[in-house]
């Protein structure tokens, strides 16, 4: 079964990488240990792109293929995958409407800790923000 991932754009950090993101059509991670985080993910799992402030601003499945790149003057401190089936989101789907989205299968208990640049997301839960996205983001 594909995972979920949410990924941080890197946005507070640096402004260009969000950017490069969207115009890439990729996720992103840099320096450790954050870019080893990239290597985790795998074929045909889903990728949200998340911005600080915003929310959730565009989505895609991950093709698999980690790739590496110079970043900022450094060697390979740059890990990324490109995103099939990617879109931009039309209107965000903001921090408290995606958890309100999850909590409608999880429960009022559930919670998600967004100061990460990476957060797992149970299937069913990234399952029914993709069809949420669908039907109101896009």
């Amino acid at each position: 079964m594909p995972k979920v991932y949410i990924i941080n754009t890197n946005k507070t950090h640096n402004p260009n990488d969000e950017p490069l993101m969207l115009q890439n059509e990729k996720c992103a991670a840099y320096y450790t240990p954050w870019k080893y985080y990239i290597d985790t993910i795998e074929a045909n799992d889903i990728v949200y792109l998340y911005s600080n402030d915003t929310g959730i601003i565009a989505r895609g499945i991950a093709t698999g293929i980690v790739e590496t790149a110079d970043y900022n003057g450094d060697v390979n401190e740059e890990h990324y995958m490109n995103l099939n089936r990617f879109e931009r989101l039309a209107t965000p789907l903001r921090a408290d409407e995606l958890t309100s989205v999850i909590r409608s299968v999880a429960g009022n208990d559930y919670k998600i800790q967004w100061n990460q640049t990476m957060i797992l997301v149970a299937y069913p839960f990234g399952l029914k923000v993709w069809q949420y996205i669908t039907k109101n983001c896009i």
